[in-house]
């Protein structure tokens, strides 16, 4: 059953996964267009709408074209081999709900090294431009689109009929279990893991990737690349490559290990990352701003300083947890609390929940510098238009749902632990004021 019932009531939950399944495919395209087409102006797509209505929306929605698909083909085939074939150390997940442990491949890093080599070669040499990328941006969203829902078709008929582990299973409506999916941990055969290929070899490398394109494009029409660009793609490039040095943790967090693998998850990654994540970067393209070094610099350091934050506090708990509490936070012994839990299996484990260091501020603080680093790669375009902060403003949404949602899971879970826990750290996410 779906864990996000436990969170709305089931017609809040209905209402919202209706409208997200049919509003979040016409965004990608229209926000493409506004940030390409129409100067950025949300008023003014707007305006072509009221005019043209959905026969507006038909006329600029791109069709998906033999270049769109080859270039998805090729770039799908790429990153499935690198998981598959580069080295990589051994990882096991967290314990399922019904106690089964994956295993993984840790690999991301070479992966994103070989990926951003790879494209760098490509251009440097003249072998492909990634231009063509940027230049067919609509076509290549578009078929995303439309091959993510077929994909995320695959996954539910997988999940009836060839589910990967006993981590799988209906809540008996089909438009929930295709939203959120029918398994938590789906794979082709025994080592190809279908999440980690959807969320980080193909949605968080593609973030990387066209960062570099949007910046590429930049120096090819103005032959230079404006400082405001620069920060924007540093900061985007320094961020996934935390990311990928920190793969492994992300595999025990909420989307690996408790949200399942449906539209939710994979179209969200294969689609609305590559597009919305990237969107301050696509508006800059054509809109360079000159911030001069001196503001540059402030914004590049202070970004810099919260990807660093929120690196620090995912190392601190993955520290705790692999030392078993034994080690340092903060120069301190940590300070904790034993939890025990009942599994699905009738079994009674322990968990340490750390309650010092930045855990210690409030339950999900890692959320704070994550949404500011967000704001320092966007900020760049500074405040002429307000669709470059849609993500920053998304991503806020997002997290605050998010730790809800994590929230209410622990209560579930934890019991009296949980309230003792919320006890010693009273605040969810920002620290003396919620």
């Amino acid at each position: 059953m779906a864990e996000s019932k436990t969170v709305h009531s089931p017609l809040v939950t209905y209402f919202s996964v209706l409208s997200l399944l049919t509003l979040c495919p016409p965004f990608v395209i229209l926000l493409w267009y506004t940030m390409v087409h129409a100067d950025g102006s949300v008023s003014q797509t707007f305006d072509y709408l009221k005019q043209h209505g959905l026969q507006g929306l038909i006329d600029i929605w791109p069709r998906p074209t033999a270049t769109a698909w080859k270039i998805i083909a090729c770039y799908s085939a790429f990153e499935a081999a690198l998981q598959l074939l580069l080295p990589g150390k051994r990882v096991e997940g967290p314990i399922s709900p019904m106690g089964n442990r994956p295993v993984y491949k840790a690999n991301g890093v070479a992966s994103y090294v070989v990926t951003l080599v790879t494209y760098f070669g490509l251009w440097w040499f003249g072998i492909f431009n990634p231009t063509v990328v940027y230049d067919h941006l609509g076509e290549i969203f578009s078929a995303l689109i439309f091959g993510s829902f077929v994909f995320c078709i695959f996954l539910y008929i997988k999940g009836h009929v060839a589910p990967s582990s006993t981590d799988s299973g209906s809540s008996g409506n089909v438009i929930i279990d295709f939203y959120w999916g029918m398994e938590l941990y789906p794979r082709i055969g025994k080592h190809f893991d279908i999440k980690v290929f959807t969320n980080c070899r193909f949605g968080m490398m593609s973030w990387a990737v066209l960062a570099v394109t949007y910046c590429i494009k930049q120096y090819e029409v103005n032959g230079r690349v404006a400082d405001s660009m620069l920060v924007n793609t540093v900061l985007m490039l320094v961020y996934v490559t935390k990311f990928f040095w920190w793969e492994a943790g992300y595999w025990s967090t909420m989307d690996i290990a408790h949200d399942r693998a449906g539209f939710y998850i994979c179209w969200g990654c294969l689609v609305w990352v590559p597009s919305i994540y990237t969107s301050p970067g696509m508006y800059l393209v054509n809109h360079p701003v000159n911030l001069r070094t001196q503001l540059a610099l402030y914004i590049l350091v202070a970004g810099i300083l919260c990807i660093y934050i929120n690196y620090d506090c995912d190392r601190q708990r993955q520290e705790f947890r692999r030392t078993n509490g034994k080690c340092l936070v903060w120069g301190k012994a940590p300070s904790k609390i034993v939890a025990s839990y009942t599994t699905t299996s009738g079994e009674t484990k322990n968990s340490l929940l750390l309650t010092s260091g930045w855990w210690g501020l409030s339950r999900h603080f890692h959320y704070v510098p994550e949404i500011l680093s967000a704001f320092f790669w966007t900020v760049p375009a500074l405040f002429n238009h307000f669709l470059p902060f849609f993500y920053v403003i998304f991503l806020t949404i997002l997290l605050f749902d998010r730790a809800k949602r994590d929230d209410d899971r622990c209560r579930s879970k934890y019991g009296k632990y949980w309230k003792l826990y919320c006890e010693k750290v009273p605040y969810r996410i920002i620290p003396g004021i919620y």
